[in-house]
């Protein structure tokens, strides 16, 4: 498998891996071919601190899909730097039993 210098790809996650989380993080640009399986990425601010050099292995080919871009919302900011929120509506109720309590849990699309 070969890339090409500024390519998008998507890169392992670092951190421990649970049922729910993302598996790869990115899409990230490749900078450099080190050596012919290795290539550096230019990662985010971030990632600063990890070594930005990964073997071909750890990279996953990012394809461009339309549904990826969120379109940014309009949000009227006060003088004062706030703003304010506006519930819609109530989608999903849950009660998280822990050992000895209860935790209500309510899901609420905001405005």
């Amino acid at each position: 498998m070969e890339f090409e210098i500024g390519d998008k790809k998507k890169k392992l996650r670092f951190s421990h891996k649970g049922k729910l989380s993302p598996r790869l993080i990115g899409p990230c640009e490749i900078i450099e071919r080190v050596r012919p399986v290795t290539y550096r990425l230019l990662l985010p601010s971030k990632l600063e601190k990890i070594y930005s050099v990964f073997h071909v292995l750890m990279l996953r080919r990012y394809r461009f899909d339309l549904s990826h871009v969120i379109a940014p919302s309009k949000i009227e900011i006060r003088s004062d730097m706030t703003y304010e929120e506006e519930p819609i509506r109530i989608l999903a109720r849950e009660v998280k039993e822990l050992r000895n309590k209860k935790i209500p849990l309510v899901k609420i699309w905001w405005n």
